[in-house]
């Protein structure tokens, strides 16, 4: 068996439309798709722009269950990290688009790194990698 990548991570939202705006406006994500599905679902792929990793699913919760996991989709740590070529321009658009940040940047032996919250609170980590 031969696994070539893993390409898409569903990522649990209360409104498809909100969503979306976050990632896409607030994080300049593209919206690869965007289709209606049976039963009032939507199909909602949206990827960092530029990006050759992972995309996200955006799935509006549907049930109790799946409501109870907005926003707490990995227990409270950081579960999912960006990583960007250019720490403070990127740091700086995303201020400007709404995104909230959690603490300020920190200069760590690994990079330059600084947490930030979606709007349902799953946190994440903007990490530009120091040089090799």
């Amino acid at each position: 068996m031969t696994i070539q990548s893993l390409f898409l991570v569903t990522l649990v939202v209360d409104d498809y439309d909100r969503a979306k705006a976050f990632y896409c406006d607030g994080l300049g994500f593209d919206c690869l798709q965007d289709e209606l599905q049976p039963e009032g679902k939507r199909w909602v792929v949206v990827k960092p722009r530029g990006g050759d990793g992972a995309a996200f699913l955006l799935a509006q919760a549907a049930g109790e269950t799946q409501r109870a996991a907005i926003g707490n989709q990995t227990g409270g740590r950081v579960g999912f990290f960006l990583r960007t070529d250019d720490f403070a321009r990127d740091h700086a658009a995303m201020l400007a688009g709404g995104v909230r940040f959690l603490e300020e940047p920190r200069h760590e032996v690994y990079g330059t790194v600084a947490v930030f919250a979606d709007p349902y609170g799953n946190t994440f980590d903007l990490i530009q990698h120091t040089a090799a």
